[in-house]
């Protein structure tokens, strides 16, 4: 028999407010509607919100999915990683956050990322006909979504048409393909060759209305990953140039494209900045709000919108049915967005997990 909980006077965020106090039930892994029996919890009317995402994490370590939801973040999405076997022992950890993953990325034979030691041959694809067995591939080591690394025309990442035939190929098996996108020219090559979301944002250059138009014409998603590249701009003595990428984040929510909260949270050693598993997505939330979305919007950005647009379908808001992926708040967030810092309660899948200190 299920154990049941039942969280008395919270105000729930459904998505565009924060509500009056009600009861919402805990039923052994989802939301239920029987309180009957539940352990009462009274949470004095602090506000629930659903887990937090992370549309951009690297996972280099059995305990960071503990380290997520320590700081409320349920899911976390890798963006690519050469460790298959970390990655099935990750998704097999329950209690914690749970993991969405790319597995190996796609990458050119000449970009910065092919002088990674090991990747050469994993992870570079030479023509377009490599694009077929390489999509299988992952498919076969159970990869969630593809993911590219592309450059710049000239700068040593896939070319056009290699690009698009792993989107066909990946389309053509319904698997999203994400690409890693830093700069003016990778994204316009991302927009033409058909990806669906591109990750990071160009420090230094503001995207022109055109490629923002076409963006937001065809449905492209950004996850900007405005915490890496702050980290970036600053390590490198370019603070300004991130001022174009907190423009460009405004400009291209402003025209309607999805903007998803990620953080590229990583330890992976020779990557220039490391943003901190699960902390840094309360960062990044206030620099969404500070690039200029409301503080829902930003809310909205790291749930019920990398839930919609990555498929999880069981998570992202909270209703009977739905994943007990749960945070408790000790303040109104809609009200300061530096309140999803101050965490009462935590769960995972109904299960409670112990809260770090995100302050």
């Amino acid at each position: 028999m299920n154990h049941r909980i039942a969280l008395r006077n919270v105000r729930v965020f459904d998505g565009t407010k924060v509500g009056a106090p009600a009861t919402v039930v805990i039923d052994g892994s989802v939301i239920g509607v029987d309180a009957t029996g539940a352990e009462v919890v009274d949470a004095d009317g602090a506000v629930l919100v659903p887990g937090f995402i992370d549309a951009h994490v690297h996972l280099d370590e059995l305990n960071v999915l503990n380290q997520l939801a320590a700081h409320g973040v349920t899911t976390g999405l890798e963006m690519g990683s050469l460790q298959s076997e970390l990655i099935a022992a990750l998704r097999a950890q329950t209690g914690a956050a749970t993991l969405r993953s790319a597995g190996v990325p796609i990458i050119g034979s000449a970009g910065v990322h092919a002088q990674v030691p090991g990747v050469a041959d994993l992870a570079v694809i030479r023509s377009p006909e490599d694009a077929e067995a390489m999509v299988a591939q992952r498919v076969a080591e159970g990869s969630d979504y593809i993911k590219l690394i592309l450059e710049a025309p000239g700068e040593g990442g896939p070319d056009a048409q290699s690009t698009k035939a792993v989107v066909a190929e990946a389309h053509a098996r319904n698997l999203l393909v994400i690409a890693h996108t830093s700069t003016p020219g990778a994204y316009t090559l991302a927009v033409d060759c058909g990806v669906d979301i591109l990750t990071h944002i160009p420090m230094g250059a503001v995207l022109s209305d055109g490629e923002i138009e076409r963006m937001a014409a065809g449905g492209h998603i950004v996850v900007p990953t405005l915490t890496m590249m702050e980290g970036c701009a600053e390590l490198f003595g370019v603070a300004p140039a991130f001022a174009a990428a907190l423009t460009s984040v405004g400009a291209l929510h402003a025209a309607g494209v999805p903007i998803l909260a990620g953080t590229d949270a990583n330890r992976t050693p020779g990557v220039p900045f490391h943003p901190e598993p699960g902390q840094s997505l309360h960062h990044e939330l206030e620099l969404l709000v500070r690039a200029g979305l409301s503080t829902i919007d930003a809310l909205n950005a790291a749930t019920t919108l990398p839930a919609r647009h990555f498929g999880l379908t069981d998570r992202g808001i909270i209703a009977p049915g739905m994943r007990a992926d749960l945070v408790l708040l000790d303040g109104d967030p809609i009200a300061d967005i530096r309140a999803t810092r101050a965490i009462r309660g935590i769960w995972c899948g109904g299960v409670e997990h112990p809260v770090a200190d995100a302050r």
